[in-house]
């Protein structure tokens, strides 16, 4: 018996962005799914626009189980996360001991194939767009929050703003003019 996917299935209990107060509960799963579509689409702008070299099916790979060890760490808050570099190191460590543990739920001979996605997935070429994605997407639930007159994100959405554009992708720029701005839309003014 294998627990892998079992213990997959619990990232939809971890919430996201537990030090600040939400108008709607984000978790770990959702945040992994909507990751996986924003990588994707990185690649695939980097392939159309960019001269190519991008694996849009890898990065969205990669980012479905970019979060997987926080079904047994949790998700730590960025704050804290970051506080020192001690600390950071330390996590990291931590992570790292977690992804091997969820490796080790599943059965031998699938665990050559997803090894490169559980453990130092960083290596991969398509790690840069799926980090891009992470921060993305941590911009669109600020938008969102902001939305909803939750204030608290007002701070957070200025510094991962700042976070994104350093990031020295030409699909990022692209991606944060050509669809962020639809988030700030409701459904109505979708719909127009």
């Amino acid at each position: 018996m294998s627990s892998f996917f079992a213990y997959l299935s619990k990232l939809r209990f971890i919430q996201r962005w537990s030090l600040m107060r939400n108008t709607r509960v984000e978790n770990v799963q959702e945040h992994s799914l909507q990751v996986a579509h924003i990588a994707h689409a990185l690649a695939v702008l980097r392939n159309a626009r960019y001269g190519g070299g991008a694996d849009p099916a890898r990065a969205a790979e990669l980012a479905i189980f970019h979060e997987t060890g926080e079904v047994m760490t949790g998700d730590l808050a960025t704050p804290i996360k970051y506080f020192s570099k001690d600390l950071t190191e330390a996590y990291k460590r931590v992570e790292s001991i977690a992804s091997g543990k969820m490796l080790s739920t599943l059965p031998d001979d699938m665990r050559q194939t997803y090894a490169p996605l559980l453990l130092a997935p960083q290596r991969d070429p398509e790690w840069v767009r799926v980090k891009a994605a992470d921060r993305i997407c941590a911009y669109i639930k600020c938008i969102e929050e902001e939305r909803m007159g939750n204030k608290d994100f007002v701070s957070a959405k200025a510094s991962i703003l700042a976070d994104i554009e350093k990031i020295p992708l030409g699909e990022v720029g692209d991606f944060m003019r050509e669809f962020v701005p639809a988030f700030e839309m409701t459904l109505d003014e979708l719909n127009q």
